[in-house]
């Protein structure tokens, strides 16, 4: 132990003084520590871009251009009308975290500026050759600075209209590295214009221009919001989305969201804005993905325009350096309000579409969320528009205009005698049962549009027969009858204000679509997939919490199967029953069904049994959660409804549409197809050339 003390100096003293390729610890300099910084600010050129037009909005402009020459690169140059920099805070402006937005971090926490960090124009200037002018409203003249890196000249006398000028020349000159990084001029450019777009969204009562290359790109007035996205999403993006509008809790919701039949193969038209602030938040994504679940086809990407307003301090911004990312601080509600508001809105029925109202309970389900209300609401489409598709009108400013109410699909089906038609025959009971709209779905209907539908029925069935092929007139037509051709008047009822939204129908084309009349003009029914929408809705109801009820068979259909099949039955058989079937095997290659659910009782049991346990095979259930059970009953839906080919009475007909106007979602399939189109008298007319 006494030896230690003497062996200690004595390896010091054998250190090396450094250690051989290790670098002593060192300050950075302000130019690297600032180029550093730039290559998270500043991405690309359309990032530098970004952060100009959000301090141009912040300054409270109202005109914003900008002039861009080699897709940014060679020249980004912002003009506004804003407050202007007063000429002792020019030089400060350049410098790292110095901003007018927030001077504690109690300011940061409330922060509703777009931008509050104070380092976007020094991490441009760090990269690229910057001029800044600028002249507040009360100033004789401008003052301009210039800066190169970080090193800015004297602030001299300038003339500029009051606001700001900001020029950035040569960007990542400095920087050849991050300059080899960049895409073709195109592309660069294509950048530019989608951060402009992107802002300009969100803001459309200021008015931008944009320029490449002396040459005009975009140009947009200041306007309301219905005509801000008109102009950057398109007419038929108003036309194919569906209006938004909710709020609760210190939340509001507004924007439009495209319908599933107009989903695309990409994410490129999806737009959410929180304070408006363009953000690709991962929750929001999910629930406006979760919203569409049950309405789009494998991997398709919905569009929307979705604008989010929340108190500052429940939202943190500075979560991101281009501050595209945020964080919530009552993240499970923000993901619920929007998920239930996109899906009520999502969830209209062709009668609300059409300008029917909306139930006390309708409202009263989502709290502030309406089909007719938020940006475009006020927007009217051109008569000479393309054809409009089923469910595709966001308000009653769209399509198809207004027509009566009839709640939630008021017209109870007379597929049954009625003491007010007499006791003329009904339709075959199996076929009736099919199309029936079930208890607890469709509401009484209103006494005037009843007796019209019943006289139609009436006239409908005396003319036609009780068969379904008396109504034949030509192979794959089902028309009304005969007589209807000399007195159509004496057959199909008024179209006017007693109407209901579909109309009345008055024939099939091959067995496959069903047409209708309606105050507006033709409807056009996919009958599969509008039953299909339907079954669908009245399966996840009928399952919602309560035990499925099972229809038994007289007699079990009984077919050969594989011994994947019968294993699958047996290993899933408790499924099966929270499904509402009851399949056993007879043997190794045999298996019996002896129950459906009641619900499709009039379905082919074999073809039934066959889809789900296919289904079941693939994907097993460990657990009968709620999307795998919705997966399920989609399959159902599918295989249950109504096939091609079936010609079906009048009766029937109005009835499918009776149901059509009382479903939520009956606009769309299970997979997204629309279920029906509208072909207005105008585009009638257009298609034969008249003039009316």
């Amino acid at each position: 132990m006494s030896d230690l003390p003497e062996t200690l100096p004595q390896a010091e003293t054998m250190a090396p003084a450094s250690t051989p390729g290790r670098r002593q610890i060192q300050r950075l300099p302000d130019l690297l520590i600032s180029q550093i910084a730039a290559g998270e600010v500043v991405e690309r050129p359309s990032s530098a871009l970004k952060e100009l037009l959000e301090n141009a909005l912040d300054a409270g402009a109202t005109t914003l251009t900008v002039q861009l020459e080699g897709g940014g690169v060679d020249l980004i140059r912002v003009i506004d009308n804003g407050c202007g920099i007063a000429r002792d805070e020019l030089a400060l402006a350049l410098t790292r975290h110095a901003t007018s937005k927030i001077a504690s971090l109690d300011d940061l926490e409330r922060v509703g500026t777009l931008g509050f960090r104070g380092e976007a124009l020094a991490s441009i200037a760090a990269v690229s050759d910057l001029a800044i002018s600028s002249r507040q409203r009360d100033a004789a003249h401008a003052w301009r600075l210039r800066a190169r890196d970080e090193t800015a000249s004297e602030p001299e006398p300038a003339a500029l209209a009051a606001g700001t000028m900001i020029e950035v020349r040569e960007l990542y000159r400095n920087t050849p590295a991050r300059r080899k990084f960049l895409k073709a001029e195109a592309t660069e450019y294509a950048h530019c214009a989608e951060a402009v777009r992107r802002i300009a969204l969100a803001h459309p009562q200021v008015a931008f221009t944009l320029s490449h290359n002396g040459r005009s790109g975009l140009h947009l007035p200041a306007s309301d919001a219905a005509g801000r996205a008109a102009a950057l999403l398109g007419e038929d993006f108003l036309g194919e989305s569906r209006a938004l509008e909710a709020a609760a809790g210190g939340l509001r919701l507004s924007g439009r969201v495209g319908l599933p039949a107009q989903a695309r193969t990409r994410a490129d038209a999806q737009y959410c804005y929180v304070n408006g602030r363009f953000v690709r938040d991962k929750l929001l994504a999910h629930a406006l993905r979760e919203a569409y679940r049950d309405q789009l086809h494998g991997s398709r990407q919905p569009a929307y325009c979705v604008f989010i307003d929340i108190d500052p301090a429940a939202v943190d911004v500075n979560v991101h350096p281009a501050k595209t990312e945020v964080r919530f601080r009552d993240a499970r509600s923000v993901h619920q309000f929007a998920f239930h508001a996109v899906q009520r809105a999502l969830a209209a029925t062709p009668a609300h579409l059409l300008g029917g109202e909306t139930t006390s309970a309708d409202a009263s389900e989502t709290a502030g969320t309406t089909g007719s209300e938020g940006f475009g609401a006020g927007f009217s489409r051109p008569q000479a528009a393309a054809v409009t598709r089923g469910g595709h009108a966001g308000s009653s400013d769209y399509g198809l205009g207004k027509l009566p109410s009839y709640a939630s699909g008021g017209y109870t089906p007379a597929l049954r005698p009625h003491p007010a038609a007499g006791n003329e025959a009904a339709p075959d009971s199996g076929t009736a049962n099919f199309f029936r709209a079930g208890d607890g779905h469709t509401p009484r209907a209103k006494e005037p549009a009843t007796a019209a539908y019943l006289a139609f029925a009436a006239s409908a069935r005396s003319a036609a027969g009780t068969e379904e092929g008396d109504a034949q007139a030509t192979p794959g037509v089902t028309a009304a009858s005969p007589a209807d051709v000399s007195s159509p008047r004496a057959a199909v009822p008024s179209v006017g204000d007693a109407a209901p939204p579909l109309g009345f129908a008055i024939g099939q084309v091959h067995g496959i679509y069903l047409l209708a009349q309606n105050a507006n003009g033709l409807v056009l029914v996919d009958m599969h997939a509008a039953h299909e929408r339907i079954l669908y809705e009245r399966l996840k109801a009928a399952f919602d919490g309560r035990p499925p009820a099972t229809q038994a068979l007289l007699i079990a259909a009984v077919f050969a199967a594989d011994a994947f099949d019968v294993a699958a039955a047996e290993e899933h058989a408790d499924a099966l029953a929270a499904l509402g079937f009851d399949i056993a095997p007879l043997g190794p290659t045999q298996l019996a069904v002896r129950g459906v659910p009641a619900l499709l009782a009039g379905a082919d049991p074999t073809a039934l049994a066959r889809a789900l346990l296919g289904e079941l095979r693939e994907h097993g259930v460990s657990q009968l959660s709620a999307a795998r059970r919705n997966e399920l009953l989609a399959t159902m839906a599918c295989h249950g409804a109504v096939r091609a080919h079936r010609q079906l009475a009048l009766p029937e007909m109005n009835a499918l549409l009776r149901q059509m106007e009382a479903t939520e979602r009956g606009g769309e399939c299970n997979h997204g197809r629309p279920t029906w189109t509208q072909l207005s008298l105008a585009e009638l007319d257009k298609l034969f050339l008249r003039g009316r």
